[in-house]
């Protein structure tokens, strides 16, 4: 194994949203490529972990201040995702039935000392195993402390010539904690106190900026942004900016494949139309909407970040507008959002449906039947979801930031390359003029199967991006 990728989420294993579905897809693609990948996540009460097979490799235990914690690396035994996936064991930390959050919503209260004991549990490993990596790959705050311990604290010096890279998938989240817990972290040369500190808080995100080797956004507009005008750390993107490359995200076709996918009512075959067509009456029968209707989908969490919070007063305009469409959602989040949209699927049966829940089916089938997917995104690092519905055939209406600024022009856009509907500010008057251009295009349907055709015809596997890994990780001498 040459590449060990660190991870709070690894798909199927464990995941919240796009770092789980990266993770999960990305070591794959290097190990076909010739750079060797294996994944570390910690141990879940999870589903997928609870009925699949793991055997020990390793037992340790880290220490927190004055106390010790009993840890276990295991691995999963079959093999057939495709790279070895490994779990860190932390009984009491970890053994929950959710990622960041329990069932009911409500996120865990010692996120400090979850992380940083699996981060010290990785690198105790790797420390006392024979097969090391040549590299560790951290992703997202959650590891982002890795670059520093194994620069700065004496106990990990035998790692200290190792390479890190560290990925940025959102930089909303930084994981800042007080410096009046910093009794918790290892011992660190004490000239080394600085690169801990942003804003005069330890800063798991900035601290791996200023410590990684090199550092990569999950798409370079994001990259553009996160330097500019987002997330608190501008300055710090900028002056490290040497050291970074914007690559934007893949997605696995092995698991994206209309053709062979398991969970749609008709997979696809040589009539796209037909496909189509099949998919839509069994969403619409399943969600109770009408499909001879325009059919708008959003997929995704309930939360500000993704814009769902515009949906509810928009739905309403549209839908008092006479606009003859139906909407879709499928999602959980914010309580509050969560009841607007049971009021709404109430307040306009046959045309507006929500589904609250986590359904991995359902997101397939939704992206299958559906004409568009609508995302009105305030920040969008890449964003996944627009390629999967491009690759299912539903046209993506997007808000033009970040990742989806990189992968949807405009059908407006000269030569034929438009891929989907864009539109610039976040507000009312942006949103409904983007749905009324669908609607529009729905009824011409010559120029929509033009343009249905065009978006599946994109590819965007991840061989592409991952070769662009490997030519970062070939600088780094290995």
């Amino acid at each position: 194994m040459k590449v060990l990728h660190v991870s709070a989420e690894c798909y199927p294993a464990a995941k919240a949203g796009g770092l789980g579905d990266v993770v999960g897809a990305l070591p794959k693609y290097l190990t076909a490529a010739g750079a060797s990948s294996g994944v570390i996540i910690p141990r879940y009460r999870l589903k997928w972990i609870e009925e699949n097979q793991f055997h020990t490799i390793y037992k340790g235990a880290v220490r927190l201040h004055n106390y010790y914690i009993p840890f276990s690396i295991q691995q999963e035994s079959s093999g057939a995702l495709g790279f070895p996936l490994f779990v860190a064991d932390i009984p009491g930390k970890f053994d929950r039935r959710g990622i960041y959050a329990d069932p009911g919503g409500y996120t865990y209260g010692d996120d400090v000392e979850r992380y940083l004991s699996f981060q010290q549990a990785v690198l105790q490993w790797i420390l006392n195993s024979p097969g090391r990596p040549s590299l560790l790959h951290c992703h997202d705050h959650h590891t982002g402390l890795i670059p520093f311990m194994v620069k700065h604290c004496p106990m990990y010096e035998g790692l200290n010539w190792m390479p890190t890279v560290f990925t940025i998938h959102n930089g909303a989240y930084h994981g800042a904690f007080g410096w009046d817990k910093m009794y918790l972290l290892p011992p660190f040369e004490p000239e080394a106190r600085g690169l801990l500190d942003w804003s005069s808080h330890i800063n798991p995100l900035a601290t791996a900026v200023k410590c990684a080797w090199r550092i990569t956004t999950v798409s370079p507009s994001y990259l553009r942004e996160l330097q500019h005008h987002t997330s608190g750390i501008e300055s710090l993107l900028q002056h490290e900016q040497h050291k970074c490359l914007g690559i934007t995200n893949g997605i696995d076709t092995h698991v994206w494949n209309p053709a062979t996918d398991s969970y749609l009512a008709t997979p696809l075959g040589e009539d796209i139309a037909a496909f189509k067509q099949s998919n839509k009456e069994v969403l619409c029968r399943y969600a109770g909407l009408d499909p001879k209707r325009p059919l708008v989908s959003f997929i995704g969490r309930l939360v500000g970040e993704k814009g769902a919070d515009l949906i509810p007063d928009l739905i309403h305009r549209v839908m008092h507008s006479g606009a003859q469409l139906a909407f879709a959602v499928l999602g959980t989040g914010n309580p509050e959002l969560e009841t607007a949209f049971r009021q709404l699927s109430h307040q306009y049966p046959g045309r507006f449906s929500a589904a609250i829940e986590y359904n991995e089916s359902l997101a397939h089938l939704i992206y299958a039947g559906s004409d568009f997917l609508f995302m009105p995104s305030r920040t969008e690092p890449c964003g996944l979801n627009q390629m999967y519905a491009m690759k299912y055939g539903a046209i993506p209406i997007v808000r033009s930031v970040g990742g989806l600024k990189d992968t949807v022009p405009d059908i407006g856009a000269p030569n034929d390359i438009g891929l989907g509907i864009r539109f610039e500010r976040f507000n009312l008057d942006d949103g409904n003029q983007a749905l009324y251009r669908a609607v529009q295009l729905f009824h011409n349907q010559p120029i929509f199967e033009q343009v249905r055709q065009r978006i599946m015809q994109q590819d965007f596997s991840w061989e592409k991006s991952a070769n662009a890994y490997i030519d970062i990780y070939k600088e780094m001498g290995i």
